[in-house]
């Protein structure tokens, strides 16, 4: 309950912080403390301290300016430790995460008279394995190793750059200077080097691996445990969700979490939860498998009872081999004329996620097949975690902890197999939700190669079961959260529970400093010829040459035509998201602006939302047409199709509020701080034209309009 002692705490606290930062009080911030203070305060625990009492979530966009992580972690760290429960706070972007932790807590720590300690979560992959990099620096060619990544073609051989830049890491470690901490380390780690030195908990050992002393991960997770405040990101928390809860993190039961960037959630769930695999890559895989089980029992014979499991696997594998052999000329029929597609990666999506008969039943063969995988794998894999702790065992340490990660890495990958699999022999439930089923044709370089897809289009039933249910209680905000002013998306998408309190607190930002305009010159954006001709030739009458500008496109396609469409001159001035690194592109525009010349960014989706350049780095934002999704994406087309087959209007219901979403991030672009002012432009006519235009503009913030003129 939500006492006196407690209100009292927040208030002084708040207060606290405002006098020693000199700061004044934000209605907007305090309506969102007291929205916070309210729900987190209400939740009634049981004997045994676990929650028995609903009104546990709260869902509340605050606007940019708002200050909403000062809002809720004065709210919510008081109530936290009340009820004796951590909290978990997590984030979409690596940005906040280090904002959260380098100035937000520290922070409030030091002005707010609040005592707590807190520590930043990551999962193994941000971690080195000392095991891994051990074996990779006796080891020249990985080609012929079963623990190379998930598909052989995207595994390279180790050249001599990449050893270079491993023996700078053992040096690094030897002499103290690195933690083994990827986001600490002092250069760029491409994905291909490091993840050859990180792993998963399938291919860990843990506390049996022969580096535990000194391993990173397990140092960074047992300091987890003594802190009240845990920074983490939405996707370690579905991780350690999916692994039951409290597997890295704290039981659900056992948390309250804040999402803040909350809007991402749902995406996140359902990517984390779809399946995928490659039909040539999985049979070259079992293949390798066959051929390297001699390998593994040559070195690791007698661990527990691995030969009787291992003597039943060259069976297993061929069979499964086969069914993987009889599927090709099956999905070959099906994905046939994407071959001459133009697009880089074409896709057959299942209607309805429905796929034929023969299809279904050979996907039931092989469910089965990887389950029977999986079983072996796992009694082998539990062998030598038995083996690897008994000390009469005679087969060395060293070579069980070699091959304990084959095998995880073995198990790990048939598991996901019958995800997929048992995901295409099953048919959809008629009062379900159904997947969205589809295949993408893959060019490899070497070969082309067929992936077989499936994903859940919703999230909320996900969610709700795995999270809202569990846990003690739970923040949801962002600045994008409601859709045409309504919260019907966000519930639909991330299934909050029925009695979840919403909340919209409003922006302290004096929005009539900005002018949005539609010029009488825009084009439409119905005709993708006649829109980028269009821009070429408006554009260049929008730039200034004082300033910053971002254009904002929603296809590379358009953005660089447009960009190789216009005069050398203004070329010259404009930065192209993709050319260097979003950091460096950043630079070199506030330098530009810095030394007085004015300066354009062109830019993607990533550049709509989270791109912080306040006063002069931007006066003018452009936006060259109504973001709506691409019609092609499997999961969207299937969300739709189920909408409609329900009566319901997907264009209204999902493709507008969706790109009202986006239209709001791109416009939070121009405004970062109270005493920012500047233009928005819109290149796109079909918003004075088409009905769902004014619902569109509605929903925007309420700047000064000038609308077709």
């Amino acid at each position: 309950m939500l006492t006196n002692d407690i209100k009292q705490s927040i208030q002084k606290a708040y207060s606290q912080f405002l006098e020693s930062r000199e700061l004044k009080p934000r209605y907007g911030q305090k309506l969102m403390i007291a929205e916070v203070a309210r729900t987190l305060g209400g939740i009634e625990l049981d004997d045994d301290n676990a929650r028995e009492s609903g009104g546990h979530v709260c869902v509340v966009e605050a606007g940019t300016g708002t200050g909403k992580t000062v809002a809720y972690l004065l709210a919510a760290i008081p109530i936290a430790k009340a009820l004796g429960k951590k909290l978990v706070i997590s984030t979409a972007t690596v940005a906040l995460q280090e904002q959260i932790v380098v100035k937000d807590l520290p922070e409030i720590k030091q002005h707010s008279g609040l005592s707590f300690t807190y520590n930043l979560a990551k999962g193994r992959g941000r971690y080195l394995c000392l095991s891994k990099l051990d074996r990779l620096m006796q080891e020249q060619d990985l080609v012929a190793d079963p623990t190379r990544a998930l598909y052989e073609d995207e595994m390279p051989n180790v050249d001599e750059q990449a050893l270079k830049l491993y023996n700078s890491m053992v040096e690094a470690l030897a002499a103290n200077e690195w933690d083994g901490d990827k986001d600490n380390w002092k250069d760029e780690l491409y994905d291909r080097d490091w993840s050859r030195v990180t792993t998963d908990h399938r291919q860990c050992t843990g506390r049996r691996c022969s580096n535990v002393t000194n391993c990173s991960f397990l140092k960074a997770r047992d300091t987890l445990g003594s802190v009240d405040v845990i920074v983490t990101n939405h996707d370690l928390v579905l991780a350690d969700l999916a692994l039951g809860g409290g597997a890295i993190l704290p039981a659900p039961s056992d948390a309250i979490y804040v999402f803040d960037e909350g809007h991402h959630l749902p995406d996140k769930a359902i990517n984390h939860f779809a399946c995928h695999g490659r039909v040539i890559s999985t049979t070259r895989w079992l293949d390798q498998c066959i051929k390297s089980i001699g390998q593994m029992l040559g070195q690791i014979s007698g661990a527990g009872r691995i030969d009787r499991f291992a003597e039943q696997l060259p069976g297993e594998l061929g069979a499964t081999k086969r069914n993987m052999e009889l599927l090709w000329p099956q999905l070959q029929g099906l994905a046939g004329d994407l071959a001459e597609s133009e697009e880089h990666s074409p896709k057959y999506r299942f209607e309805n996620g429905v796929v034929p008969d023969n299809l279904r039943v050979l996907a039931g063969e092989l469910a089965q097949g990887f389950q029977k995988l999986n079983d072996l794998f796992r009694k082998m894999v539990g062998e030598l975690e038995d083996a690897m702790e008994d000390c009469h065992c005679d087969v060395p340490k060293v070579d069980m902890e070699n091959w304990y990660p084959v095998l995880g890495n073995w198990q790990a990958r048939a598991e996901a197999s019958i995800d997929l699999w048992s995901s295409y022999a099953n048919a959809d439930d008629a009062s379900h939700i159904p997947k969205a089923r589809w295949l993408t044709l893959f060019d490899t370089g070497a070969y082309v190669d067929i992936e077989v897809c499936s994903s859940p289009i919703l999230a909320a039933h996900t969610l709700r079961h795995h999270l809202w249910n569990e846990c003690c209680g739970a923040v949801v905000t962002s600045a994008t959260l409601a859709a045409l002013g309504r919260f019907d998306r966000y519930k639909m998408r991330s299934g909050v529970p029925d009695e979840t309190l919403f909340q919209v607190v409003p922006s302290p930002f004096d929005f009539s400093r900005a002018t949005l305009e539609i010029p009488k010159d825009a084009p439409d954006a119905g005709s993708a010829l006649e829109h980028t001709r269009g821009l070429i030739n408006e554009v260049p009458k929008l730039l200034s040459n004082e300033g910053g500008t971002l254009v904002l496109f929603s296809s590379r396609r358009q953005m660089m035509e447009v960009y190789e469409g216009l005069p050398r001159s203004w070329q010259l001035k404009i930065l192209l998201q993709g050319d260097r690194s979003k950091q460096e592109t950043i630079r070199l525009h506030k330098e530009r602006i810095e030394d007085g010349k004015s300066n354009v960014l062109f830019g993607l989706a990533s550049f709509a939302e989270g791109l912080d350049l306040p006063g002069k780095y931007c006066v003018h934002v452009i936006i060259a047409k109504v973001p709506f999704a691409v019609p092609d994406d499997p999961v969207d087309a299937a969300l739709a199709e189920w909408i409609e087959s329900r009566g319901g209007n997907s264009f209204m219901e999902i493709t507008v509020p969706d790109a009202a979403i986006k239209m709001v991030q791109a416009c939070g672009r121009l405004l970062r701080k109270e005493s920012d002012e500047g233009k928005i432009t819109i290149m796109d006519k079909r918003l004075l034209t088409r009905r769902y235009g004014k619902v569109i503009l509605n929903s925007l913030p309420p700047f000064k309009q000038l609308l077709g003129k």
